[in-house]
């Protein structure tokens, strides 16, 4: 397994593995709740519900980023397209309204959940292998990270850089500081 995510209520657990799957368990049991979903072609990096738990994506290295029911287990629409490498980090902005990616081709992409169309140009400056990405609580910023040493935080609506922090000059216990008393 290579990704983990919870349901928003609590009684699901999803996972994605090499094996191509994502599989959902039932909380208290770990038993499966169905067959394993399959579509994608390569390993499943990583994984995440919706906000309302309605729908479930799944980013892979086969380059693409698919989302399923959750309760019919069926692909909705076609895969989103659009990275030219493994999708590392797939996150749902707090709202439900746009789904973010971020791949080894070094970009983070941002799609909406109405037409599954890419919604602004994506942001661009990572140097190494975006690994991570995620939005800001209240939405209006995505926070991605890469194998480049950067930390970076991006407008939602404009896609461009508003901060950017190197890991490399940080040590532990002042990344700590900064995020506990921020």
């Amino acid at each position: 397994m290579w990704s983990v995510a919870s349901s928003p209520d609590g009684q699901h657990v999803i996972s994605g593995s090499g094996d191509m799957t994502v599989r959902i368990r039932d909380v208290k049991t770990g038993t499966a709740v169905s067959a394993p979903l399959k579509g994608h072609t390569n390993g499943v990096r990583s994984v995440a519900y919706s906000p309302d738990g309605q729908h479930v994506i799944s980013g892979s290295e086969d380059w693409t980023i698919r989302v399923w029911d959750s309760k019919t287990r069926a692909t909705v629409g076609q895969p989103l397209n659009g990275h030219t490498g493994s999708v590392r980090s797939v996150a749902y902005s707090p709202d439900g309204q746009h789904i973010i990616s971020g791949s080894t081709d070094q970009t983070i992409q941002v799609w909406d959940t109405k037409h599954y169309a890419l919604v602004i140009k994506p942001p661009e400056g990572h140097t190494g292998n975006v690994l991570s990405v995620a939005y800001s609580p209240n939405g209006q910023h995505i926070i991605s990270s890469s194998t480049g040493g950067t930390i970076r935080i991006w407008d939602t609506k404009t896609g461009t850089r508003s901060r950017q922090v190197s890991i490399a000059k940080w040590d532990f216990f002042e990344c700590l500081l900064h995020f506990f008393l921020s």
